[in-house]
C-alpha cells in the first residue's frame, strides 16, 4: 500500500513501515531555506503563466523542429523514465521535486510510488492538490526539507532523480553517497544539471555580474560546477556511470519558449508580483547567453552496480 500525500517537514512521513534508515552521513553546510526558496516560493500562478501545463521548470527534449514546449517536456519525462529503466509500480525519489511535474507524471503514467523532496512550502501544497485531482494521492508523498538532512529508508528506491537541484547542494560527497545508500541494488540515479564547460571557465566566470545576479535575485545559494566534479562525486560514492547526454541545445530552446511566454504574460505576471516579469526575462537571457560558450547542460545516469 503506497503512502498518501504528506508535507512533513524534515521527516519521511508515510514511510514508517520501512525498517531501516540510511547510515550515510546526513550533515553538511547546507543553504538556508530562505536562500533556496526565494524564487520557488513565488505564487504558483506566476509559474503557470510561462511554464508548460505540467509546470516543469527544467529542460525539455525537442524531437523535431515543430515540437511545442508542452510536447518537449512530456518527451523529456519519458526520456528520464527510459534512462532510469523505470518499470510500472517502481519506487522513485524525486529530489528537488519543484511543482511536481516528474513526481505526478511518474505516478500517473508509470503507476510509480513517488516521494518528492523540496524545501519550498508552496510546492508541497500545490502537488497535494494536483495529486488529488489526478487520483494518485495514494502514490505520492512529499517531504518539506533539504535532501541532505531528511530521514529516508536505505535501499528502498528503484530510482532517484535530481533535475536541476544538485546545484543547490553544497556537499557533493554527501549527496552522492546518500543517493547510493537509498537505492536498491541495480537502482539508478538520474542527474540533469547546468555546468560550467570546465574548471578554468568556472574560475573565470563564477563571480561575473550575470552569475551574481542569478544568485542574488533568483535562486539564492547555488554552486554551478563543471561536469567533471559531478562525475568524480558519483564515482567516489561507488556508482558506475551508465550514460551521459548533452542537452544544451534543448535547454536553449526551452528557455526561448519560456521567454516568449514571459513576454506574452508580462502584465499578468506583474499583477501578481510587480517587477517579476523583467527579473525573469533577465535571468533567462543570462542563462541563454552562456550555452555552448561558458555553460553546458548534461544528463548523467549512474547505476548502483553492487
Amino acid at each position: 500500500m503506497s503512502s498518501p500525500v504528506t508535507t512533513a517537514p524534515e521527516a519521511a512521513a508515510g514511510l514508517a513501515t520501512e525498517p531501516t534508515t540510511s547510515t550515510e552521513p546526513t550533515t553538511s553546510t547546507e543553504p538556508t531555506t530562505s536562500d533556496t526558496n526565494q524564487h520557488y516560493d513565488l505564487p504558483p500562478e506566476v509559474f503557470g503563466l510561462f511554464l508548460d501545463p505540467l509546470r516543469k521548470y527544467s529542460s525539455g527534449l525537442y524531437r523535431t523542429e515543430h515540437d511545442t514546449l508542452e510536447q518537449a517536456q512530456i518527451a523529456k519525462l519519458h526520456f528520464v523514465a527510459d534512462r532510469l529503466g523505470l518499470r510500472r509500480g517502481g519506487r522513485v525519489l524525486d529530489i528537488g521535486c519543484g511543482w511536481g511535474s516528474l513526481t505526478l507524471f511518474m505516478a500517473v503514467e508509470y503507476e510509480a510510488e513517488v516521494v518528492g523532496v523540496s524545501p519550498a512550502g508552496r510546492q508541497h501544497a500545490y502537488i497535494a492538490q494536483r495529486a488529488a485531482e489526478l487520483g494518485v494521492s495514494d502514490r505520492v508523498t512529499t517531504i518539506q526539507g533539504h535532501f541532505e538532512t531528511v530521514e529516508l529508508p536505505s535501499g528502498s528506491f528503484d530510482a532517484v532523480t535530481m533535475l536541476g537541484s544538485i546545484v543547490h547542494m553544497p556537499d557533493l560527497d554527501v549527496v552522492f553517497r546518500r543517493a547510493r545508500a537509498l537505492l536498491r541494488r541495480d537502482g539508478r540515479l538520474y542527474v540533469s544539471e547546468s555546468c560550467f564547460r570546465n574548471a578554468a571557465t568556472r574560475a573565470a566566470f563564477d563571480h561575473r555580474e550575470g552569475t551574481e545576479f542569478v544568485r542574488a535575485s533568483i535562486f539564492g545559494w547555488g554552486d554551478m560546477r563543471p561536469l567533471s566534479d559531478l562525475v568524480a562525486g558519483a564515482e567516489d560514492a561507488g556508482f558506475s556511470l551508465a550514460s551521459l547526454d548533452d542537452l544544451t541545445d534543448d535547454y536553449r530552446r526551452t528557455i526561448d519558449d519560456w521567454l516568449v511566454n514571459v513576454d506574452a504574460a508580462a502584465e499578468r505576471i506583474d499583477a501578481i508580483r510587480p517587477g517579476t516579469a523583467a527579473t525573469l526575462r533577465r535571468y533567462l537571457e543570462v542563462a541563454n547567453a552562456g550555452w555552448g560558450y561558458t555553460t553546458k547542460h548534461y544528463a548523467l545516469v549512474c547505476r548502483k552496480a553492487r
